[in-house]
């Protein structure tokens, strides 16, 4: 079973296939792939994003702890 990635790992990857999208050599079918790939990692990215913000603690009013 592979390893899940950073989110910091992702954002490099992220990072990289716009750097390779930017070229001016890319064929529109490797950008299209690329773009596929980064569209799925962005999604992937977001729905961790908004799993650990459902799980963020924040304080009330009575100094007790609800979840945000």
């Amino acid at each position: 079973m592979a390893k899940e990635q950073t989110l910091d790992q992702v954002f490099e990857k992220l990072e990289e296939m716009i750097g390779k999208l930017e070229q001016d050599d890319i064929s529109l079918e490797e950008s299209f792939q690329l773009y596929k790939e980064g569209m799925k990692l962005i999604q992937s990215c977001n729905d961790r994003i908004d799993k650990v913000e459902k799980e963020v603690l924040k304080l009330n009013e009575n100094g007790e702890l609800d979840e945000f």
